[in-house]
């Protein structure tokens, strides 16, 4: 008898920071092929980069995601600072953190409340949502507009910050500036317990996937702005050394480049990483929350997901409170290089998303002759269509509305962009003659 295959194609995936399209083949109930395809046209930044000054990198690579400006910001700053030698006192640090936090909290919070809360309750959008749900929707956007008022106070800006550069910031605030924060970040927190609390209670599907978790970790803190880059693989290397490990890849159907691990295969990074490699770095209130939402390490179903970014939300808002009652002043607000000189440099931090690596090469003057970055996003691809391939079973079983859904659901489960995250348009199911 002959295999049955059928097809499950979305024709155009809306506004995933460009265009896209999803394609599933099933041959007797099982994924034989899963494409992710991206066809944007390719941005250039790292082209246009090439002949400019190492001060201009952050606000130009800021410009990559309205969403996570701080993420390249940071690794682009670490970058320049690794290059020439600069290091920056613990003030400096923990002001660089904050400004992270706050990007975590409204990265997460838009994420969570608005785009993949409507997938585990049955409604098409948030709006819908919120007719049944108000009160924990504008919960949500509540928790968000806490970490937008870090961004503004120290970034100078919700969208794209202005306020930072290579050493630092060009100002520092005041402490009596991050102290009027302090009632709304207490009240988020807040929120985003009780907000943990209910979504542990809805329905969650069922997968368990044989990840590689990768992500950076810290010796003292969960990592978010520095760290070593480790594997639950057994890797454990400085980030400079990630081109060696790790390597970009063309597929004909998709202009996003896509990785592996050497000598390996797929690999994820993101919250689901971070919580499975540094569980015991969160506070400790922060372990006891989710250990009562019933998450426990290890946690490989990637629908979990939903809840790990809620621990995290709920660590930052911890932090940026403890950040700001410790707060002194920097003696400067950055540091300046003693000198500008030729090199490379490297930098990665923990984005929302996942690791965000960069890569750059100077020349005497400081202008870049060579840049590198590799989001996220690329990074978890092909872990996304593994994903899709291990529901397969369960999606070719399902009506297409149905199946439609869970597909949706499983690619936002990574949050690949914010547009990504929006919507799929047109699913097509062909069946062959049997």
């Amino acid at each position: 008898m002959s295999a049955e295959t059928r097809t499950i194609a979305v024709d155009y995936l809306a506004r995933v920071e460009g265009e896209g399209s999803l394609t599933l083949v099933l041959e007797d109930g099982r994924a034989k092929e899963a494409r992710l395809s991206i066809f944007e046209p390719p941005r250039f930044f790292e082209a246009f980069l090439r002949g400019r000054g190492y001060a201009e990198a952050p606000d130009i690579t800021s410009r990559i995601c309205g969403i996570c400006p701080v993420a390249y910001i940071t690794s682009a700053c670490r970058a320049m600072e690794d290059a020439l030698g600069i290091e920056l006192g613990p003030e400096l640090r923990a002001l660089r953190r904050l400004l992270y936090c706050g990007e975590w909290i409204e990265s997460h919070a838009l994420h969570v409340f608005l785009l993949h809360a409507p997938d585990f309750l049955g409604y098409p959008d948030a709006i819908a949502m919120a007719r049944d749900h108000r009160d924990w929707v504008a919960k949500g956007l509540a928790i968000k507009k806490a970490g937008n008022a870090i961004v503004a106070l120290l970034g100078g800006r919700e969208i794209h910050p202005v306020n930072t550069r290579v050493g630092g910031f060009y100002s520092a605030p005041s402490r009596a500036d991050l102290e009027c924060l302090l009632p709304e970040l207490r009240a988020g927190r807040e929120r985003a317990r009780a907000c943990l609390s209910w979504m542990a209670t809805l329905p969650c599907p069922e997968l368990e996937r044989p990840y590689e978790f990768v992500a950076l970790r810290s010796d003292d803190v969960y990592a978010i702005a520095e760290g070593r880059l480790v594997s639950s693989g057994g890797l454990d290397i400085e980030v400079r050394d990630y081109d060696a490990h790790f390597v970009e890849e063309h597929v004909s159907w998709s202009t996003a480049l896509r990785s592996r691990i050497h000598g390996s295969g797929s690999y994820l990074c993101g919250p689901l990483a971070r919580f499975n490699l540094s569980f015991d770095r969160l506070l400790p209130e922060v372990q006891d929350a989710a250990r009562a939402a019933g998450l426990a390490v290890p946690c490989r179903n990637p629908f979990r997901s939903l809840l790990v970014r809620l621990v995290e939300i709920l660590q930052v808002f911890e932090e940026s409170i403890r950040i700001i009652e410790a707060y002194a002043p920097p003696l400067a607000p950055f540091v300046a290089p003693r000198a500008v000189r030729a090199g490379k440099g490297y930098g990665g931090s923990e984005a929302p998303r996942g690791f965000l690596y960069h890569r750059y090469t100077l020349d005497a003057e400081g202008t870049i002759l060579d840049a590198k970055i590799v989001p996220p996003t690329s990074q978890n691809q092909l872990s996304i269509e593994e994903d899709l391939c291990a529901l397969s079973p369960s999606l070719a079983s399902l009506p297409l509305r149905e199946a439609t859904a869970r597909a949706e659901q499983a690619v936002r489960n990574h949050d690949p962009c914010i547009s990504c995250a929006t919507h799929f348009l047109t699913l097509r199911v062909e069946e062959a003659p049997r």
